[in-house]
């Protein structure tokens, strides 16, 4: 493997995956409760909100990755806010990756849970409100394990997702090794400097890393097994 891929591979992939994992587990935390609000709200601004969520599916990488190192810079909103902290600036570094990767894949988290709480119907709610259990009770005891295919799907889209992204996060991240060079920017790095063989290899181990994880989204398909 070290003949096959350089230090600097290993550290991208490495790179790559902590950002994945990270971002991923974040947007269970964040995208959670938004889809369980869009999927059960009736307020007039739930499509307005909806359509932001969904923004990072038309909007090219460029465009958010611009707006964000505006956003996150020193004159920017939040880079100000970060600054008063004591906690300087977040673009090239890597949780500015983070917060870029977390809006970036939101609706891959987002859309898969609508449409899994959306598809549990109200029945379920009703029969366990008659049993007096209590709201937070009933979302882990009766929504979770009913909507535990869409759990793993947007798991997998997402963490997928992040894997592959290239403008976002080298707009926002740059090319620092060990610190925000990602497998994608590799790859990039290789391509510009007519290094084929070198791109080949990393290209074709980020290849079959992302088949493999798509093919565990469909091989484990709880949801199937059980009739859902």
């Amino acid at each position: 493997m070290e003949n096959w891929l350089t230090s600097t591979d290993l550290q991208a992939i490495w790179l790559t995956i902590r950002l994945a994992t990270t971002t991923t587990l974040i947007l269970f935390l964040l995208g959670t409760p938004l889809a369980w609000w869009l999927a059960k709200s009736r307020a007039w601004w739930k499509q307005p909100i909806g359509a932001i969520v969904a923004l990072p599916l038309v909007l090219p990488p460029t465009v958010i990755g611009f707006y964000l190192l505006v956003a996150l810079g020193p004159h920017g909103p939040v880079g100000q806010l970060t600054q008063s902290l004591g906690l300087g600036t977040m673009p090239f570094t890597f949780w500015g990756l983070v917060v870029a990767s977390v809006i970036y894949s939101l609706p891959f988290m987002v859309q898969p849970l609508q449409g899994a709480f959306e598809a549990i119907g109200e029945r379920p709610l009703e029969v366990a409100a008659t049993l007096r259990a209590s709201p937070l009770d009933t979302f882990f005891s009766v929504v979770v394990p009913l909507a535990l295919p869409g759990f793993v799907t947007a798991g997998i889209l997402s963490f997928a997702h992040t894997v592959g992204e290239f403008g976002v996060v080298l707009m926002i991240g740059g090319n620092i090794p060990g610190v925000s060079r990602v497998a994608s920017v590799q790859i990039y790095d290789y391509v510009e400097a007519m290094e084929y063989a070198n791109a080949h290899r990393l290209a074709a181990v980020m290849l079959i890393f992302s088949f493999l994880v798509l093919l565990a989204m469909y091989l484990w398909r709880p949801g199937k097994r059980k009739g859902i």
